[in-house]
Formats: structure tokens, sequence, C-alpha cells
């Protein structure tokens, strides 16, 4: 049996490719570990079969008309959105939905830990970690800092090392600073300061 037929080729691709993509889009948004590949297979079949529920009627449309004679352009752009476009839009679409109060009370929230959700949103904190051994580091958590995301271990980089005061306050930046690296392993909590604009936390 030639299973590299055209035909059978062209089942493939239709059925893999938008789910593939989809598969991949989610991944990257919401970082999760990657499956087997024989379940990314089925899963991506199952996502492919979604998009095509989703788009039946405009490629019925397409279809009936017999676009791809009149228009062949407009024919090869559609279905460049269905296999490509489409499926990264469906992910957007779900986290977007799954992010409201009203999906959370039906399924939870795409984002798994609250490291991953407090630093997916890239604001700035004046940031105080305590460490199993009770030792406090403190720092600036800004634009040039960095918080690794699932299915990382959580490693923090503070891009200003702070001296803690005697009152749990930020006393002044260590001289000739160029940031910290914190391990999770170590760490018992972090506690995030607001930073207000033109001034120190103290």
């Amino acid at each position: 049996m030639d299973i590299w037929g055209t035909d059978k080729m062209f089942l493939f691709i239709a059925f893999v490719i938008p789910g593939f993509v989809s598969l991949k889009t989610y991944e990257l948004l919401l970082a999760s570990t990657p499956k087997e590949s024989t379940k990314q297979l089925i899963d991506a079949i199952a996502y492919s079969c979604v998009n095509y529920a989703l788009l039946f009627w405009p490629i019925s449309v397409v279809e009936i008309h017999q676009v791809k004679t009149k228009f062949p352009n407009f024919y090869i752009l559609f279905y460049v959105i269905v296999f490509l476009i489409a499926p990264v839009a469906w992910v957007l679409v779900f986290k977007k939905l799954r992010t409201t109060q009203c999906f959370q009370s039906i399924m939870p929230h795409p984002t798994g830990k609250p490291w991953d959700y407090v630093f997916s949103q890239r604001k700035p904190y004046w940031v105080i970690v305590t460490l199993k051994d009770g030792k406090q580091i403190a720092g600036l958590y800004d634009s040039s800092s960095f918080a690794s995301s699932a299915p990382a271990p959580e490693q923090l980089y503070l891009e200003e090392a702070w001296v803690v005061n005697n009152d749990g306050g930020f006393e002044r930046k260590r001289n000739d600073t160029a940031g910290i690296i914190i391990l999770t392993p170590e760490i018992i909590s972090i506690e995030l300061f607001t930073i207000e604009q033109g001034g120190n936390h103290d």
C-alpha cells in the first residue's frame, strides 16, 4: 500500500497540520509539559476536526460556489487561513475565555502556578525573597529582570540587588550590582511591593 500517495498525503496534511499548529501555539502561550508523540497526534487530529467544524459554513460556501476555478488566488489564501491562521486564532480566543471569571466556573485558569501568573504580567516590583535559612534577599524586578516559566524549574533574576535594613525595608542598592539569580529550592516566600512613580520603596 502506498502510504505516500498524493491523496493520503493530503488527508494527513488536512487532518494533522491545523491541530498541530493549535497545539504548538497553545504550548507557546500557555507553558505546558509536552505530551508523547502518539498523544499529540491524536490531539492534533481532534483539534483539526474542531477547526473544520467551526469553519464548516465558510468552507461549504467556498466549495459550493467553485471558488477554486473562479478565483484561484483567493482560494489559496482562504485555505492558508483555514490551515494556519484560524488554528492560532482559536487558541487566542480560548485563552482569553479561560481568563474570564465566568469561564473559570467551568474550567480552571490556564496558568497553572501563581509564579507564572504573576511574573507573566511583566509588571515591575520591589522584591524581598526569604530563603530556607532565614536570610532575606531584596532587589528590583523590572524590564531587564527575568523569571522562568513552566515547565522549567522556577528561577528568578533580579536586575538590581538591594540591602535590607533592620526594619525590613530597602536601604540602598548594592555597590556595582549587576543583579542576582535566585534558585527555587532555597526559596520559602517572595514578597512583592508596588513601585511608586519617582521613588524608592522604604
